[in-house]
């Protein structure tokens, strides 16, 4: 009889979306006339650019001639016309990413999870609390030890580090997920100079970078020191609305690396490599065409349209919660509004009265760390007309 990974009993039973899922198809089931404004799951609206699609359908019919037809890809890192994209893309906010150092993925939340495999079980993880799950999740599987960094409303929901507290691996995620907020260049600083000190690696998560409107770092790596400690990633998920295609990258630089056991110097870069050819087959050619054309001149102008869509989501949003005096966080720099639940109400308090009384859909904050009591996330990624009848449905709710 095989034994299991026990590991696996220590998460939550269901997956924070699966709940939400049963508790809105069972009021579905009761309310068969219900009409469901969901702005809970962080999920695209919008059509993906045209030139874009144009791209994948090209790709995809060089598939079915054998001039042009692509088996696997040799190097198992992308092609090298999409790493070469995304170091242009890198360049035009001034951060240099050499196209070597880039890795295509299938988005952003496999390599979150799968990276911590490079390294051993027995690193202590650093992840701010209230995090996006996989952080979390991906860990405890591996049963190893996780402390948090509080982000809580005094200090804007970005945790700093305790100089006082020692950690091997930190995730950090900004503009952030849940919360909306963005670390300045300076707070950043604190947390690279923190990991330098450590001699730790910091899992940085720059999936929503293009959504920042302020002047902040859309990378790690615009902050001196950041190419000696951290590995980034990033999606196209929201940035071109991947969601249903998945394609990101993962930037690791050259000089990062750690010592092994044996006292020899191991590039991380290497390491990570050897894990994905042994695991990972690459994401097809048709998506890495299309992923290309995202970052050509058209591509960016086409994909900026939706993301300004989105941020107008954001402040309709804003502009009901600033009208009924409620407080939040994000909406600036971030698809995510982050607000304080009315009257002390739990999160999954709001979360039913929100559904019953409204019949809008969200996020309890108590779903991604104990910070997140008491708190609630709205997603802009929603129709910009069910939008605004959300944020008016809203408005007439009795607090």
């Amino acid at each position: 009889m095989p034994s299991i990974n026990e590991n696996f009993l220590k998460l939550e039973k269901n997956y924070l979306f699966i709940n939400i899922a049963k508790k809105v198809n069972a009021y579905k089931e009761a309310n068969p006339d219900a009409d469901i404004i969901r702005m809970g799951i962080g999920d695209v609206t919008q059509p993906i650019a045209k030139c874009v699609v144009d791209a994948m359908k090209k790709g995809a019919d060089e598939m079915g001639v054998k001039e042009t037809f692509k088996g696997y890809e040799d190097s198992g890192t992308g092609y090298d016309f999409l790493k070469e994209a995304v170091s242009g893309y890198y360049n035009s906010f001034g951060v240099t990413v050499s196209p070597d150092e880039i890795r295509i993925n299938d988005g952003a939340k496999a390599d979150c999870g799968n990276i911590v495999d490079i390294f051993g079980d027995d690193n202590v993880v650093l992840i701010t609390d209230p995090a996006y799950p996989v952080y979390v999740d991906t860990n405890l599987m591996n049963g190893r030890t996780v402390i948090y960094a509080d982000s809580n409303e005094e200090n804007g929901f970005a945790a700093m580090p305790d100089e006082s507290v020692h950690a091997d691996l930190i995730y950090l995620c900004s503009p952030n997920n849940p919360t909306g907020s963005a670390y300045t260049a300076s707070q950043l600083k604190t947390w690279i100079d923190y990991a330098l000190k450590n001699k730790a690696i910091i899992i940085y998560d720059a999936a929503y970078e293009a959504f920042i409107t302020e002047d902040i770092p859309r990378s790690i790596f615009a902050v001196e020191g950041a190419r000696q400690c951290a590995i980034e990633m990033c999606s196209l998920s929201k940035t071109a609305g991947f969601t249903g295609m998945r394609c990101g990258y993962t930037v690791i630089p050259k000089e990062l690396s750690v010592i092994a056991s044996n006292g020899t110097e191991v590039s991380i870069s290497d390491l990570w490599g050897r894990r994905e050819g042994s695991k990972f087959n690459g994401v097809s050619y048709p998506v890495q065409c299309a992923a290309a054309a995202v970052f050509s001149e058209e591509g960016l102008k086409q994909t900026k349209e939706n993301i300004k869509y989105y941020q107008q989501n954001a402040k309709v949003i804003s502009a009901a919660l600033d009208e009924l005096g409620i407080k939040y966080t994000g909406g600036k720099n971030s698809p995510y509004i982050w607000l304080k639940c009315p009257n002390g109400m739990g999160s999954w308090e709001f979360f039913d009265k929100l559904l019953n009384e409204a019949n809008v859909v969200g996020t309890p904050g108590a779903g991604f760390g104990k910070n997140g009591e008491g708190w609630f996330r709205l997603t802009a990624f929603g129709d910009a007309e069910r939008t605004k009848e959300a944020m008016e449905r809203f408005k007439k709710m009795k607090f």
